[in-house]
């Protein structure tokens, strides 16, 4: 059986957190996700409302599966399995492990009961605070380990954004009506929203390093985010802010999603076969209804405010709108460009998940000096294919299957979003889903050639 391996690839040894450090940072993600799980009934973790969604159960059971499977198992000289079948039902996509349950099937697990995964939680979580206090008292914790458990972490803040998007599109089935529905949250946190003008910022372009950088980033990064290199960008003017509700639903006004001519082949056709075979005419949530535009978000279905930004866009939608704006997506190379100028600070002013908000806001600061709200808030789409940086090699063993097998048919996100737990993302982040994917809060910023 391959099991992820004990020590990492020197490219990877970037953690030097101390132990003790660390082990507190356990407790406090562990935390997190089970208080995102708090708002839920018995009922709620189970449903699965789409193949590509998760029950937060199942949520819950894998990332306990993650650290039983690859720290426990290897370390403990007396392991033993809290229950041998969670190897197979809790595996996610990890085919050197061994077999997987059916991932469209993953509703069906009425058994173990939320009860029973949250005492499996528990006891796990108490088997790597004992291994970790071991393993500080000897001296045993080598930077492969380390690494393991970090990468555990940044692995369970990706989930915790996964349970909100998952959960969001299981309640949007409970709402009758555009004024009634079943919230996850009701602390509705936007007021009166002023207008912000779209400005246009010129960057010069050139020969750029892109990727990670510890220096710039922090320790920690995800193998896709490696090796740093060289890329030639050419002249390009971003947008100051994302495309907001407003902007969009002139899109639509404007007959959007009946002209072909905005359209990528494939995303003709995806507009054509919307569900139950009806075209699609708006954005996912989106409802109309006595000519008021309604949208179903974490804290209930609200009236669209048109200044804050859009989001739950595909690919194919983020792509026709940048057409009918004479406009076009930007380039990772262009946004990492871009966000780099910007520095630390727009990190720390981003809207997170921390803010209690689960939705976009509006801009906090008028965009007069450079782009806002390029962390938080939207994933922004752009124009670049996930495929490797040049030089990529995946990691060995199963931890290879992180990321690396996911290198086709897929695009390209930035950013974070109003989901998206604070201190996760950098500015090397590069999130990715196929074209058609609505249901994570992506949005999009216009870019343009600095000739147009």
């Amino acid at each position: 059986m391959q099991h992820l391996p004990q020590t990492v690839p020197e490219r990877s040894r970037r953690v030097d957190a101390p132990l003790g450090d660390l082990a507190a940072r356990y407790v406090a993600v562990r935390a997190t996700t089970l208080r995102l799980a708090e708002p839920l009934s018995d009922e709620d973790c189970q449903v699965q409302s789409m193949p590509d969604a998760s029950p937060t159960k199942w949520h819950l059971a894998h990332l306990t599966w993650f650290f039983e499977t690859f720290v426990l198992e290897p370390l403990e000289s007396d392991f033993k399995a809290f229950d041998p079948r969670f190897r197979v039902l809790f595996n996610s996509y990890y085919q050197g492990v061994g077999e997987q349950h059916p991932r469209a099937q993953r509703g069906l697990i009425s058994r173990p009961s939320l009860t029973t995964v949250k005492r499996y939680r528990a006891q796990v979580d108490e088997r790597m605070q004992a291994l970790m206090a071991r393993a500080a008292a000897a001296g045993t914790l080598d930077a492969g380990l380390r690494n393991l458990v970090v990468l555990g972490l940044h692995h369970e803040q990706q989930h915790q954004e996964l349970l909100l998007t998952d959960i969001k599109h299981v309640l949007s089935f409970g709402a009758p009506s555009a004024t009634e529905s079943m919230a996850y949250a009701k602390r509705w946190p936007i007021g009166a929203v002023q207008a912000q003008a779209l400005r246009w910022f010129a960057h010069a372009g050139g020969l750029f390093e892109l990727g990670h950088d510890p220096a710039l980033d922090g320790d920690f990064c995800f193998d896709n985010e490696t090796p740093r290199h060289r890329a030639y960008i050419a002249p390009f003017e971003l947008a100051s802010r994302p495309v907001n509700h407003g902007e969009f639903l002139a899109f639509i006004e404007d007959g959007g999603y009946r002209r072909p001519e905005l359209w990528l082949a494939m995303g003709w056709a995806w507009v054509n076969e919307g569900p139950e075979g009806t075209p699609r005419q708006s954005p996912l949530y989106w409802q109309r209804r006595d000519g008021v535009w309604f949208t179903h978000t974490l804290q209930g279905t609200v009236e669209i405010d048109p200044h804050t930004p859009v989001c739950h866009l595909s690919y194919f939608e983020a792509d026709a709108y940048a057409r009918w704006a004479g406009a076009r997506l930007p380039t990772e190379g262009e946004w990492e460009l871009a966000a780099r100028q910007l520095g630390p600070r727009a990190l720390q002013r981003a809207h997170f998940a921390d803010r209690g908000a689960f939705h976009p806001l509006p801009p906090i600061t008028d965009a007069r000096d450079g782009q806002v709200q390029m962390h938080g808030d939207v994933w922004e789409w752009t124009q670049s294919n996930y495929n490797p940086y040049p030089g990529y090699r995946p990691l060995p063993g199963a931890v290879g299957e992180y990321n690396g097998k996911f290198m086709c048919n897929q695009f390209v996100l930035r950013g974070g979003s109003c989901a998206t737990p604070a201190g996760h993302v950098r500015a090397s982040y590069r999130n990715f889903f196929p074209p058609e994917a609505q249901w994570q809060f992506s949005g999009l910023r216009l870019a343009r050639d600095m000739d147009a």
